[in-house]
C-alpha cells in the first residue's frame, strides 16, 4: 500500500463527448491546458465527469487517457464507486491497473434506508483492506441522501489505506466536528468551493472543487493567500468566487460548467442525456458572471 498525502487543489474533469461518444482526444487536450497550472492533480469519473452515465469500458479509457496526458507531478484520482462492496472493489482495482493513483468512493445510496453506520463501516473497510491504491471517502449527501457521522469518519481515518475525505456537504459545523478527531495522516479535502477559505482555516488540507476547472488561477491564488496569511485579500477573493460557484453547483450544474469551458477555450460541449444543455438565459447569466471575474 502506497502512502499519499493530499494537499492543494485537485480539479474534477468534465467528460467531453462527440456524438454522445466519449472523446479521449478532447480530454487529453483539456488536461494539457491544465498542466501549466500548479494543480495537485485531477479527478476522473467524478460527479463533474458525469460518471453515473459512463460504461465501465468508457471509464477505463478515460482513466488511461488522463494518466498519459497528466504531467508527472499530478495525482490521478478516479471515482470508482458502485452500489455493492464487491463491484466497487473490483472496479477500483481495475482502475488502479489503468493508472489511477487513488480511488474516490462515495457511499452506496440506492438502499439508503439500510445503509446504517455499521454497513458503511464494513463497506469502506472491506474495500480499503484489498484495494491496490489508497481510497478517499466521498461524502456528498446532496446526491446520495446519506450523511456519514464524524465519529465513523474518525474511526475510518485510522486505516492506513484510507487516505482522506472529500466533503461536499458545505456544512461548516460538520468540519468543526470532524477535523479535530482525524488521524494525523488523514487529509480532509473540501468539495464545496463556497467555504474553501473557512475550511482551510479550520484545518482542511485542500480541495476537490469544480470551480477550479473554470477558474484554476483564482482558486490557486486563494490557496496561496491562505498560506501567506493575507486574510483581507483572501476573504475578498472568496466572496468574488461565490457567484460563479453557485451557478455551476446549485443553479445550473454541469451544463453551466461545460458551457463556461467552451467560452474559455477548453472542450466543454454537450452533456450526456438526460442532462440538457444550458438554455439562453443560463448562457447569458454565465457570460455575465465570467465577465465580472475578468475570465472573458
Amino acid at each position: 500500500m502506497m502512502s499519499y498525502r493530499f494537499k492543494g487543489i485537485f480539479t474534477p474533469l468534465t467528460t467531453p463527448y462527440g456524438d454522445d461518444h466519449i472523446s479521449p482526444e478532447k480530454l487529453k487536450e483539456n488536461i494539457e491546458k491544465y498542466n501549466v497550472f500548479d494543480l495537485s492533480g485531477y479527478v476522473v469519473l467524478g460527479s463533474t465527469g458525469e460518471s453515473v452515465f459512463l460504461s465501465d469500458m468508457e471509464s477505463e479509457e478515460l482513466v488511461k487517457t488522463a494518466k498519459k496526458a497528466a504531467a508527472s507531478d499530478k495525482t490521478i484520482i478516479a471515482g470508482t464507486a458502485k452500489e455493492s462492496t464487491q463491484l466497487t472493489l473490483e472496479f477500483t482495482n481495475r482502475m488502479a491497473n489503468e493508472g489511477a493513483d487513488t480511488a474516490l468512493i462515495r457511499t452506496p445510496s440506492y438502499m439508503k434506508s439500510l445503509m446504517d453506520e455499521e454497513a458503511l463501516r464494513s463497506y469502506f473497510l472491506t474495500i480499503a483492506d484489498s484495494s491496490k491504491i489508497p481510497i478517499i471517502i466521498y461524502h456528498i449527501p446532496r446526491s446520495t441522501g446519506l450523511t456519514i457521522s464524524s465519529k465513523l469518519i474518525a474511526d475510518l481515518s485510522e486505516h492506513p489505506n484510507i487516505a482522506g475525505l472529500k466533503d461536499s456537504s458545505g456544512n461548516v459545523a460538520f468540519l468543526g466536528e470532524t477535523i479535530p478527531q482525524l488521524h494525523t495522516n488523514f487529509d480532509f479535502l473540501l468539495g464545496a468551493a463556497s467555504i474553501f477559505l473557512p475550511g482551510l482555516i479550520m484545518g482542511a488540507s485542500g480541495g476537490i472543487i469544480t470551480l477550479s476547472s473554470i477558474a484554476p488561477s483564482q482558486c490557486l491564488r486563494l490557496f496561496s493567500l491562505y498560506r501567506e496569511k493575507k486574510w483581507e485579500e483572501a476573504v475578498n477573493l472568496q466572496f468574488e468566487l461565490i457567484p460563479l460557484n453557485k451557478a455551476i453547483i446549485e443553479t445550473y450544474g454541469i451544463p453551466a460548467t461545460k458551457y463556461a469551458l467552451d467560452l474559455l477555450g477548453y472542450h466543454g460541449g454537450p452533456c450526456r442525456p438526460p442532462l440538457r444543455s444550458l438554455d439562453q438565459t443560463g448562457k447569458d447569466d454565465m457570460k455575465t458572471i465570467l465577465h465580472k471575474l475578468n475570465l472573458l
